[in-house]
Formats: C-alpha cells, sequence, structure tokens
C-alpha cells in the first residue's frame, strides 16, 4: 500500500500522514484512489491546503475539545433546507431531548459559502450561544463538499471556543473541516 502511494506522488503520501493520526489505513487509500481518479485538481489543492493547516497545528489532536455529555443548546450550521437538516435535527432530538437547538442558516455550496459559514461560526462564539456547534451539510461531489475545504472555513473551525463536530457528507466523503474539528460524524 505505501508503495502505491509512492509511485503516484509524494502529496499522497503527506495526506496519508494526516489519516495515520486516525488509524484508519484502508479507508484513506480507497478515498486517495478515488479522489486522483475523479479530480486530481482539487485533490492538488486540498493536499496543499491540508499540508499547510497541519503543519501549523490546526489538525493538532492535543487541542481538540471535548465534547459535553450532556449538551443544552445546539447549535447547527447548514442550509435550513435538504435532507441533511432535517436529519441532524431527528439524530440531535433523540439523542438529547431536552436540548434546546439552534439553526443558523447557512449557504453550503458555491462561492459564497465559506463566508456564511465562518459568520455562522463567529455569531455562535461571539454570543458564547450553545454547548456543541455541528457544522455540515449532506453529501455530494467534490466540487458540491469544497466550501469545507475552503482555508477560512478550516480556521474558523479550528479557532472556535465551543467544540465543533464536522458532519459533512456521507461516510466516504472527507473534507478538511472533519480534521479542524473537535470531532466527525458523517450525516446519516
Amino acid at each position: 500500500k505505501w508503495l502505491w502511494l509512492k509511485q503516484k506522488s509524494c502529496p499522497a503520501y503527506a495526506m496519508l500522514q494526516i489519516y495515520l493520526l486516525n488509524k484508519d489505513y484502508d479507508n484513506a487509500l480507497d478515498i486517495l484512489k478515488q479522489l486522483l481518479n475523479i479530480a486530481p485538481d482539487n485533490v492538488d489543492a486540498m493536499i496543499n491546503i491540508g499540508g499547510i493547516l497541519f503543519f501549523k497545528g490546526l489538525f493538532d489532536e492535543a487541542k481538540k475539545k471535548k465534547l459535553p455529555k450532556l449538551p443544552t443548546t445546539i447549535g447547527i450550521i447548514t442550509s435550513p433546507t435538504g435532507a441533511a437538516v432535517r436529519d441532524m435535527i431527528n439524530v440531535t432530538g433523540r439523542r438529547w431531548p431536552s436540548a434546546k437547538i439552534l439553526l443558523y442558516p447557512s449557504l453550503v455550496q458555491g462561492a459564497d459559502a465559506p463566508a456564511s459559514l465562518c459568520r455562522g461560526l463567529e455569531l455562535l462564539n461571539a454570543y458564547n450561544a450553545c454547548d456543541v456547534i455541528i457544522i455540515g451539510r449532506g453529501g455530494g461531489s467534490i466540487e458540491d463538499l469544497w466550501a469545507f475545504n475552503d482555508e477560512s472555513v478550516v480556521r474558523a473551525v479550528a479557532a472556535s471556543n465551543i467544540p465543533v463536530i464536522s458532519a459533512v457528507g456521507h461516510e466516504s466523503d472527507f473534507t478538511l473541516c472533519d480534521f479542524a474539528a473537535d470531532c466527525r460524524a458523517p450525516t446519516p
């Protein structure tokens, strides 16, 4: 498996180093194979941004905040329409029925999405409005999920004083926000 990556390119090796923290080798290799075949330009950009942020310590496990066991208020930053928000509200309601949910309606794809996601994180933090923040969206192509790879969003997630759960895409999807967040949770 290592030889495959070394023969393909050095940036893929750097991405695997990030995955080694999670000890999820097989999943990392499958995802890299898919990405290298689907969108090599986006993968290069993601690896470049991710590498810089990794070495600046934004993905450092020692900096991760613990999630509250019984949150009283949960902030959700996502699109107010679609299946993902309904799933997040449904699962949250089942796990913590007494918790209040604050929804920050955000764009989740397109050129304006990173600023919208950052504004949601900024507001929830400024008002200390909740015990934990879920930031996410449903699955899609790497282009659809790209706002969650934007450097400003990744930095905002890492800088949050409130613990952040990244819930972007499905199990096979991953974004740089997943590495910066305190916890990753794929949407149902």
